[in-house]
C-alpha cells in the first residue's frame, strides 16, 4: 500500500494503548492525516487524528491498521 504525507486515512485503533490512553473496540474508523512514516519494517506511520481522544491527537499506527480514504 502506498501511503504519503498529507494523505487522509481511516485508522483502526481498537485495543491500542497510546500515552496511557486505551482505545476501545469501537474505535475502528478514526479519521486522520499521515504526518510521516516512522519505521519501514514493519511500516508504521505517525497519524494526526481529526479528533482528540482524551488529549491524544497523534498516534503511531501500523500500516495494516490504516485504510486510505
Amino acid at each position: 500500500m502506498a501511503l504519503g504525507v498529507g494523505q487522509r486515512v481511516r485508522c483502526n485503533l481498537a485495543g491500542m494503548m497510546v500515552e496511557g490512553v486505551g482505545f476501545s473496540a469501537a474505535v475502528t474508523d478514526a479519521v486522520g492525516t499521515i504526518v510521516k512514516q516512522t519505521t519501514s519494517d514493519p511500516p508504521t506511520y505517525l497519524v494526526k487524528l481529526l479528533f482528540s481522544f482524551k488529549g491524544v491527537n497523534q498516534v503511531e499506527v501500523p500500516e495494516d491498521r490504516i485504510k486510505p480514504m
